[in-house]
């Protein structure tokens, strides 16, 4: 009897403290974590799956990770639940390696353990950062074994696995199979649209999810479509969601404030972007590069160098973006030596030159004339040219006339760029002001015999939310035989309009 109550008391006191110990891992600072540990494993407590539990998501889930411990106590416990698995499945998928967070999955299929509805989204999430389809598809297949495959969360992570894997189709399937659906789904469904350039179809969305009654926009929703009202220039949604920032007191962070500043500056209000941007009080680097962009594209190199000047003022390092926008500024405002001088001291913040700066760089100097120096550069480039810098040099070449140093470069992308139908158009007009017209049909045939086109430009119109897309000579609209008449009628009065200029 007195045996019997001295081991109770003793597993009382082992649940106390591993109690204790829980409470001192929520409560410790990262880098105490490793000394708590310490006190587990010296405790006898580092085979206690209730404290082994915490310890690996204490490791997991810090501002800097360390799998590396949280695996070796997971290895060490051998009561494992499911809820155990997803931890350390989640781990892996957060911080990575991606790949052992598939590892893992297969390892617990491995088990006696089955995986729950927690599990799969974690390994989708995994799946997705490899760009792995294949593997998520027979992840996928398994969810659907087990009866998870039109659960809310198992579809939400598929939606987003299946647009990081540029799979538009499958992604807005697995949309579609969810009922009832949440915000992230829309979210993710709209983001998944918006990265993969269906801005039109994530505006329809956008439409749809302002009329339910059960899901309302929130940031994510705002920051997802934001980029779509940019490329299409859609100033009336923009509008709608200012508004509805206002009308809800929610606050413009960065990844907010960006996407207006962007939008605004694409739909040509400058004033209004530079009005969110003075609002903004942490302003990133991502801030930063949108309204410096925004100056840029209108033609205010001066402005746009300042900003960056007030920027480094503030104690914001660039990136690599930042010089990119500025020397495509500078290169349009022919600002050469200003271009130079940013180029030159990138290397001063940290940032790798890639080759888009050195296409910007060419650009720069070859709009200027400086084409020898544009190749010298290119000579004494320390990364592989690419077809964007030889790219730039060709257009160059192109507003100097300088057909000898373009048949050179042309030859370059012929390999680097084979596919590009506009290379060898640029190559055919010089020929044909040079008077040279047979290297000209040459160049022609060889853009018919290897069957390539040059991407065709096009203009859209919103009208009662509805996206028209037209470009030259577009005979597909339904309403094809009425825009042209009306189009006649225009030109006929703006003929009328000159003639009467010229009577007067």
């Amino acid at each position: 009897m007195g045996r019997r109550i001295i081991k109770q008391h003793h597993m009382i006191q082992a649940i106390r403290n591993s109690y204790d110990l829980t409470n001192l891992l929520q409560q410790c600072k990262v880098s105490d974590i490793s000394k708590v540990h310490s006190q587990i494993v010296t405790g006898g407590y580092g085979r206690n799956p209730f404290v082994g539990t915490k310890l690996i998501g204490r490791y997991s889930e810090s501002a800097s990770p360390n799998m590396e411990h949280a695996r070796k106590v997971f290895d060490g416990l051998s009561d494992r639940d499911v809820f155990l698995w997803n931890m350390i499945i989640q781990g892996y998928a957060n911080s990575g390696p991606s790949v052992e967070a598939v590892n893992m999955y297969k390892e617990l299929c491995r088990s006696s353990v089955l995986p729950n509805q927690y599990t799969f989204p974690f390994v989708f999430k995994a799946c997705a950062a490899m760009r792995d389809q294949i593997a998520g598809i027979l992840v996928h297949a398994h969810a659907i074994k087990l009866g998870f495959g039109f659960n809310l969360f198992v579809g939400n992570a598929l939606v987003a696995f299946y647009a990081k894997c540029q799979n538009i189709d499958a992604s807005r399937c697995a949309f579609d199979q969810i009922s009832p659906k949440d915000l992230v789904s829309w979210n993710s469904i709209i983001s998944g649209y918006t990265t993969n350039g269906y801005y039109h179809e994530a505006l329809v969305l956008f439409h749809a999810i302002q009329k339910s009654v059960d899901c309302k926009p929130d940031n994510a929703t705002l920051v997802a479509i934001l980029p779509a009202c940019t490329q299409l220039a859609s100033v009336q949604d923009g509008l709608w969601i200012h508004t509805y920032i206002l009308k809800r007191g929610m606050e413009i962070n960065a990844a907010l404030g960006s996407g207006l500043i962007a939008m605004y500056g694409n739909c040509g209000r400058l004033n209004d972007a530079r009005w969110i941007f003075d609002r903004i009080l942490n302003k990133t680097v991502v801030v930063w590069n949108a309204i410096i962009r925004c100056y840029g594209m209108h033609g205010h190199a001066d402005e746009a160098v300042k900003l960056f000047s007030r920027m480094i003022e503030d104690g914001v390092c660039p990136d690599s973006r930042i010089f990119l926008g500025l020397l495509s500024t500078c290169s349009h405002a022919g600002m050469v030596t200003r271009g130079r001088e940013l180029f030159e001291s990138m290397g001063d913040y940290g940032v790798e030159r890639s080759n888009e700066h050195y296409a910007c760089m060419v650009d720069l100097l070859g709009r200027a004339g400086f084409l020898k120096e544009a190749m010298e550069l290119i000579e004494a480039m320390p990364l592989q040219p690419g077809k964007d810098v030889y790219g730039a040099l060709l257009g160059a070449c192109r507003i100097h006339n300088n057909m000898e140093l373009a048949e050179k470069v042309a030859k370059k992308l012929f390999v680097l760029d084979p596919e590009n139908a506009a290379r060898l158009v640029i190559l055919a007009n010089m020929y044909e002001d040079k008077g040279r017209l047979a290297d000209a049909a040459m160049a022609r045939k060889m853009v018919r015999e290897k069957k390539l086109k040059k991407s065709a430009g096009y203009s859209s119109v919103e009208l009662d939310f509805v996206y028209h897309t037209f470009g030259v000579e577009d005979e597909s609209h339904p309403f094809t035989e009425l825009i042209f008449d009306t189009l006649e009628k225009l030109y006929q009065v703006m003929v009328m309009e000159d003639d009467l200029t010229l009577i007067s």
